[in-house]
C-alpha cells in the first residue's frame, strides 16, 4: 500500500494523534473526555494503527472482546489526506481477520461506510439482537 504499514502493537499507537482526531473530527466521539480516550485506549483488547512512510499514525482502529467469541471495534478512522487508497478495509482486515479473534461474531456501530464493513462480512443485525442504548445526555444516539 504505497510505503503504509499497519501494526497492532498497543507501544506504537501515538495516543495524541488518536485523540486529535476524535476529538475534532470524530461525530462519535466528541462528547469524551481526554481520560475516558485514554482509559479506552489502556484497556482495549486490540489496537490497530496505520502508518504513513513518514512514520505519522493516519488510521486507527481499537476493539474490546472477551476473548472468547465477541469483539465490538470502535473508534476507526483514517485522515481525510489519507482516504481514497483502501486504508480503511485494510486497518479493518488486520483488526478482524488477522488478529486473535478471525472466527469472533464483531460488532460496531457506524453511521456511514457501511459499504467498507459490508466487505469484511458486517451486516445488519440479526433479529435476535437487542441493544440498550447509553443513558448519558451527552451521548449521540445510534452514532
Amino acid at each position: 500500500m504505497d510505503g503504509y504499514e499497519f501494526d497492532d502493537d498497543p507501544a506504537r499507537i501515538d495516543a495524541d494523534a488518536a485523540w486529535k482526531y476524535l476529538s475534532t473530527d470524530a461525530y462519535w466521539a466528541r462528547w469524551r473526555r481526554r481520560d475516558d480516550f485514554d482509559r479506552q485506549l489502556a484497556s482495549a483488547w486490540r489496537v490497530v494503527g496505520c502508518y504513513a512512510p513518514n512514520g505519522s499514525m493516519v488510521a486507527f482502529a481499537r476493539a474490546v472482546s472477551d476473548g472468547v467469541a465477541l469483539a465490538y471495534v470502535a473508534d476507526v478512522y483514517v485522515l481525510n489526506g489519507h482516504r481514497g487508497r483502501g486504508l480503511g478495509v485494510e486497518l479493518m482486515r488486520v483488526m478482524v481477520e488477522d488478529g486473535p479473534g478471525p472466527d469472533f461474531r464483531w460488532m460496531l456501530h457506524t453511521r456511514d461506510a457501511h459499504s467498507l464493513y459490508a466487505k469484511l462480512g458486517f451486516a445488519e443485525p440479526e433479529i435476535n439482537y437487542l441493544e440498550r442504548p447509553s443513558t448519558r445526555a451527552n451521548v449521540p444516539p445510534a452514532y
